[in-house]
């Protein structure tokens, strides 16, 4: 017994069959094609942009590559969609037919899922990208407004108690007021100090994240996030490393590996450090709160987007540059359903992150720190004695006032300035802790206050019952409810003071125009060397060096444009 089989033929729609049946007779015309190929079969292949078919046939059928360019403008213009994702779209409508043919469910038949219901709305063509904005909004407003108690509680127990007991312990043993407290108040407590501050707004930015991840919703901003990656010749799968660049850069780079071809991979790791790593934050936050006081949460927020819309305007220009005719490959995901997070995989995702950074707190910026205040006490020029040296005249100072008349036209050309930004080319977090050190240098003798140990242990303990209440009442500053008195506003601290000032001293009286430039500068501007090692290992000597110094010369113009337009549209 013998079964007759029936080829199955997908019907693409009257255009598009059109356009088949133009080609798939110009492909028959050569007896060379048509004896390997099913002719509809190998248009259809054409018209998804199978480049290596294609080769094939202009070399046997000089026509047929220009019938295909114009059935390619025809059908583009008539749906206002690439081919192939009509194509795709065409085939999932006629399996779909199949299977509500031949499958019988237990539910109302048509009736959608509570995550097929959801996703109408988040993953909706034109609200899917409004909605992945509010949301990442609310995650900046988290870290920047709920954090902030928190925040202010660290940064009080290393100034205080912690600072309080190393000068004890020191006094004990002989080595009060010596070069050796000036190491570990001025340069360890300063730097790694500085840098601890603001792990309580790493915590919040990985916590949101985390619960984003784990509830489903990132597969979705993938899914969402596809159509506008495709502008710049990518697609929604290399949106997945860019995500993963909100908090590392190395590990995004790294994450480029699931591409599958070359370009993709080359391109996306070029755009990814245009993505604000979490290391960049604690730069913004203390920025904003010097300077933008009343609009932090606005501020970081802009910095974050202005990173993905300076990347989809490289992807423009180098598609149509040094990657013109890339071939673009499809994307295809399952999304999976919505679930309520849990709070073991939330915490574990949440605690990897921040440790990691504490990590790097006590290895790389333990070191920097060492370093800098090391080159801070060697005097230049008859400056004063080793750890005893004006800081002006500082070895530090010397290097990195070479640099900063490059930085004048940008409004920032102080050294302090300058040699944060060197320094940050080993960690961005380092230019917290250099400025907390360059600025601090002179404040060292305020920390006099002598306390008990009893005394220090009550203060921290009553201070993190205070910073928990004000979590607490921050949570509505998320919808723009503040529960908080309006009170006088609190003095900025030390730090924040000579900060403001030195700003001011450079930028002819636009210090918060200067303050956005250097925030711009630090966002564009190469993220760090493991990253830098990073990208020579994945990408080649080549591309390492075209990435670096292209960040360098595109943060040099940002932030002039930033600061030179804004002083002539009357800003700052």
């Amino acid at each position: 017994m013998t079964l007759s089989t029936t080829p199955v033929q997908v019907d693409y729609g009257k255009q598009i069959e059109r356009e088949l049946k133009e080609l798939g007779e110009a492909i028959a015309q050569t007896p060379e094609l048509a004896e390997a190929y099913n002719p509809r079969w190998l248009a259809i292949q054409l018209l998804e942009g199978d480049e290596t078919l294609l080769a094939e046939v202009a070399a046997l059928n000089g026509n047929a590559p220009q019938i295909l360019e114009a059935s390619i403008e025809r059908l583009e213009q008539i749906y206002g969609e690439d081919v192939d994702v009509m194509l795709a779209d065409r085939r999932y409508n006629f399996v779909n037919t199949l299977v509500q043919g031949a499958v019988t469910r237990s539910t109302a038949a048509g009736a959608l899922t509570a995550s097929d219901k959801i996703d109408k709305i988040v993953t909706h063509r034109w609200l899917g990208i409004p909605i992945f904005l509010v949301l990442m909004w609310a995650v900046f407003k988290i870290t920047t407004d709920v954090a902030a108690p928190y925040l202010d509680w660290v940064d009080g127990v290393v100034t205080g108690p912690v600072s309080n007991r190393v000068v004890s312990l020191l006094g004990l043993i002989g080595l009060e007021g010596t070069w050796v407290e000036s190491l570990f108040v001025d340069g360890i407590l300063a730097g790694v100090g500085g840098v601890l501050v603001f792990v309580p707004v790493l915590m919040s930015l990985y916590l949101a994240l985390a619960v984003l991840e784990d509830s489903g919703y990132m597969a979705r901003a993938a899914f969402v996030m596809d159509r506008l990656m495709s502008v710049i010749g990518l697609h929604g799968k290399s949106f997945l490393p860019m995500v993963v660049g909100f908090g590392c850069t190395v590990p995004a780079i790294y994450a480029t590996r699931t591409l599958k071809s070359e370009k993709d991979r080359i391109l996306t790791g070029l755009l990814v450090p245009f993505m604000s790593c979490s290391a960049r934050l604690p730069v913004y936050i203390l920025f904003a709160a010097i300077f933008f006081p009343r609009y932090g949460g606005l501020v970081v927020f802009s910095l974050y987007l202005l990173g993905i819309l300076t990347a989809v305007a490289l992807g423009l220009i180098l598609k149509s540059t040094l990657f013109k005719g890339k071939e673009q490959t499809p994307f295809v995901m399952e999304l999976p359903p919505y679930r309520v997070p849990n709070p073991k995989s939330v915490w574990s995702y949440m605690w990897e992150r921040t440790a990691s950074f504490i990590q790097n707190a006590w290895t790389i910026i333990l070191a920097t720190s060492i370093v800098i205040w090391i080159l801070m006490a060697i005097p230049m020029g008859g400056g004063g004695k080793f750890a005893d040296t004006d800081v002006n005249q500082s070895a530090f100072a010397t290097v990195s006032g070479a640099i900063a008349p490059l930085l004048k036209p940008l409004g920032f050309n102080s050294w302090q300035a300058s040699g944060s930004l060197i320094t940050g080319f080993v960690a961005k977090e380092v230019v917290v802790s250099t400025m907390a050190q360059v600025y601090g240098v002179a404040e060292a003798a305020e920390a006099a206050e002598t306390t008990t140990f009893i005394q220090d242990a009550g203060q921290v303990a009553t201070s993190f019952i205070s910073a928990t209440v004000d979590t607490l009442k921050s949570i509505p500053l998320i919808v723009g409810i503040n529960l908080f008195d309006e009170e006088a506003e609190e003095e900025p601290g030390a730090l924040m003071g000579a900060i403001h000032a030195g700003f001011e001293a450079t930028s002819d009286g636009h210090a918060a125009l200067a303050a956005f430039a250097f925030l711009v500068f630090v966002l564009i501007y190469t993220p760090c060397m493991v990253a830098v090692a990073a990208a020579r290992h994945e990408f080649g000597v080549r591309w390492m060096w075209f990435s670096v110094i292209g960040q360098l010369v595109l943060a040099w113009l940002m932030a002039f444009v930033i600061f030179q337009g804004g002083k002539l549209l009357g800003f700052g």
